[in-house]
């Protein structure tokens, strides 16, 4: 039987004549097949059949170019997707800080344009105002100016001031890229308004908040006034140096004109200090403020406020600040009555006037002695600064220069600086052995003496044997100083100071004989005060009275006793042995053609400073020479050029003045005390002294210099003392 529908097999057939490299399939047509088998889940063939791929070849040169700008694409997308995430961060963050300063600040509600400093203003004993701080009383009217006037501040600070809102993008991008060109700050980016706001409210501070809290002030200053307001706000409000705020003040100080007549070179010349109104000052550096009014000059020609043909010739006709007559001395005395000020009444919150003790005669020729002398003989000594003081026998200050030109430097070297007063402090010593019973004439050797190593010696390295304690004290013999010293202890010598007026901390030591602690001009002069007044003690002064522009005293100088903190007889004995150093001492050079006069140099180690303080019966002044660095001047003495600038200070001053004796000095000669007795000192020679009173304290026997045997008292048959009998008819 045979099979229905039986399949049969059939095979293929090829076309032979086809060469066999036809039959195999294309590359790409491999490629499709495995990519096909991949989405069924399989393996393509030849990864079934071989392990090891078959090498391909490389892709055609389009194919790569194409995955280059396709990861190029990947990569720009990325970047503005990060760059909008972070700048969305930013503005959040920005957000949050303003809101963050805007609750740190007062409540703008509550914000208003506060009133102008108070202007306080210091008068002389004639009357006359010396200085002004704070405000200066004076405002100009904007409407009142030449319109060069604010277009100068305009051009220079704020050129896009009519058209902003406050605060100006372009222009803190263009400070932001300037400035990361220089690596530093070279300009900046404040707006006028902004300017405003930071002195209406703010403090002088570099910091980032302060910096966010001026942004939100500018904007509330634009909303709440018109640009002309802010505009003449800011004139009125800016500093110019030399203690002039506002346009008015600067124009009065420096030109000597009112502000509505400055011309168009003056009003440059003030819009250029507003960067840098202390380094700029046309009183201090007139160069710098000449070119920097020609900066002024070009940028109000470039901002078309005036021709080219304007600035070229305001360029070559420049302002000049008036020439100071003086070098400012009286603002070293305004700025320590700043610091007295809220001792006396608290803190100022109106206008008033303080009326002084100064002079202003005695302060003119204190000023001229320092500055005139260290100009003519400073650089041949070495010696760059000085000070004086000068006080009446109850304290009060007649005249005080702190320095060589205030302009210069505004330290007060009358006050604030302390130094070594050398043998200037001796009196202290001499009088602490007065008041434990030596008397001018004792004897004492002046001999080399070691302590410990230390060895004192003479300025000319010279020793004269025995000698009176006048001769040691105006010869200012070292040894016997120190001699002293060791016999009474080096406390001794401290009290003796402190109780004289010296504030400053002593060390109790031997070197303290030759004035080794620092202590400032004020307190010596304070202290020989003492001398000058028979004993009393004193508080250096210069307020006298306060009162507001309305007349009210607010504050009354009352005179204080402090009571005797030295008794007559030892003043006298002090005056008579001080005027001995006038005489034929050290300080020669300090005479005042037969008007009665003391005093005492002094010169501290290595020359680095030198004194002298003298006094009349009528004024005590102190001078100090010397430098800033404490470094050594060339051999400058206490008896040389500060006795000197003393001498001429105290020749002008005396002008027209009485003459009167020293306290227990009269016509050269002191006079004897009740208690005066005769006493032997060492050599036999009968010599006295007063005996010291109880009430300073009981007086310690004299002691004695080692290897020298105690002094044994003398009869009182001698009549008057053979010390008063030199004083009448010389030493014999």
């Amino acid at each position: 039987m045979g099979r229905k529908g039986k399949s049969v097999r059939r095979e293929p057939k090829f076309d032979v004549g086809v060469p066999n490299r036809e039959l195999r399939a294309d590359p790409n047509e491999r490629l499709a097949a495995s990519e096909d088998c991949e989405r069924r889940g399989r393996k393509p063939a030849t990864q079934r059949r071989v392990a090891k791929p078959l090498p391909q070849k490389s892709q055609p040169s389009h194919k790569k170019s194409s995955g280059r700008q396709g990861r190029r694409r990947s990569a720009l997308g990325r970047l503005v997707y990060w760059s909008v995430v972070l700048a969305l961060w930013a503005v959040i963050a920005g957000v949050g800080l303003v809101a963050w300063v805007g609750a740190h600040m007062p409540a703008i509600q509550s914000l208003e344009v506060p009133k102008r400093p108070p202007s306080i203003q210091i008068a002389g004993t004639d009357g006359r105002i010396l200085a002004v701080r704070g405000d200066s009383g004076v405002s100009a009217k904007l409407r009142e100016l030449p319109k060069h006037v604010p277009q100068a501040f305009i051009a220079i600070e704020d050129r896009r001031f009519d058209w902003h809102f406050g605060v100006d993008p372009i222009g803190i991008a263009r400070a932001a890229i300037t400035n990361l060109l220089h690596r530093g700050v070279s300009q900046g980016g404040s707006t006028i308004t902004q300017q405003l706001a930071k002195n209406l409210f703010l403090t002088q501070e570099r910091t980032f908040s302060r910096k966010i809290q001026e942004l939100v002030l500018a904007l509330w200053l634009e909303r709440k006034f018109t640009k002309n307001e802010i505009l003449e706000l800011y004139l009125n409000r800016v500093y110019f140096g030399a203690g002039a705020y506002g346009v008015e003040a600067a124009a009065q100080r420096y030109f000597g004109k009112h502000a509505r007549e400055m011309n168009l070179s003056e009003a440059a010349m003030l819009a250029g200090l507003v960067r840098s109104p202390s380094r700029l000052a046309p009183t201090r550096n007139p160069n710098g403020a000449e070119r920097r009014a020609q900066v002024v000059l070009t940028a109000m020609s470039d901002a078309g406020f005036i021709s080219d043909k304007a600035a070229a010739t305001a360029i070559a006709q420049p302002a000049h600040a008036l020439k100071q007559r003086t070098t400012g001395s009286i603002n070293y005395v305004a700025d320590w009555i700043m610091d007295v000020l809220d001792d006396l009444i608290g803190r100022v919150e109106d206008d008033i006037v303080v009326e002084t003790s100064i002079d202003p005669a005695l302060q003119l020729f204190a000023e001229q002695a320092l500055s005139e002398e260290l100009a003519m003989r400073g650089g041949k000594l070495g010696v760059e600064q000085g000070a004086i003081v000068a006080l009446s026998p109850d304290g009060a200050v007649r005249a005080m220069v702190g320095g060589r030109d205030y302009s210069e430097s505004q330290f007060n070297r009358a006050v604030a600086a302390k130094r070594q007063p050398g043998s200037a402090f001796k009196p202290f010593v001499y009088l602490t052995a007065l008041e434990r019973g030596l008397n001018p004439q004792t004897v004492r050797e002046d001999r080399p003496i070691v302590i410990k190593g230390w060895r004192p010696e003479n300025y000319t390295r010279e020793y004269y044997g025995p000698v009176t304690l006048t001769q040691a004290l105006a010869m200012s013999l070292n040894t016997v100083s120190v001699r002293l010293t060791l016999e009474f202890g080096p406390t001794a010598v401290t009290r003796t100071a402190h109780r004289l007026g010296i504030a400053s901390k002593l060390e109790p030591n031997a070197s303290i004989a030759l004035g080794t602690s620092e202590v400032s001009v004020l307190e010596m002069v304070s202290a020989f005060a003492t001398f000058a007044n028979n004993g009393m003690a004193i508080t250096p002064h210069v307020v006298e009275s306060i009162r507001g522009k309305d007349g009210k005293v607010r504050y009354q100088r009352r005179p204080q006793s402090l009571g005797q903190v030295v008794e007559p007889q030892y003043v006298a004995m002090m005056n008579a042995m001080m005027q001995e150093t006038l005489a034929t001492g050290t300080g020669r050079k300090a005479d005042l053609g037969g008007r009665p006069a003391a005093g005492k140099t002094g010169t501290s180690q290595d020359f680095r400073d030198g004194w002298f303080i003298g006094y009349t019966a009528q004024l005590i002044t102190g001078v100090w020479l010397g430098n800033d660095d404490s470094s050594p001047t060339k051999k400058m003495t206490g008896g040389g050029l500060p006795t000197e600038i003393w001498a001429r200070f105290m020749k002008n001053a005396h002008r027209n003045v009485p003459v009167a004796s020293l306290p227990g000095v009269h016509g050269g000669i002191t006079l004897p005390y009740p208690g005066m007795q005769a006493e032997t000192y060492g050599h036999g020679a009968p010599l006295s002294h007063p005996a010291p009173p109880r009430s300073i304290g009981a007086p310690v026997p004299p002691g004695s210099i080692p290897g020298r045997a105690q002094p044994a008292a003398a009869s009182r048959g001698d009549g008057m003392d053979s010390w008063l009998l030199d004083r009448l008819l010389g030493r014999r």
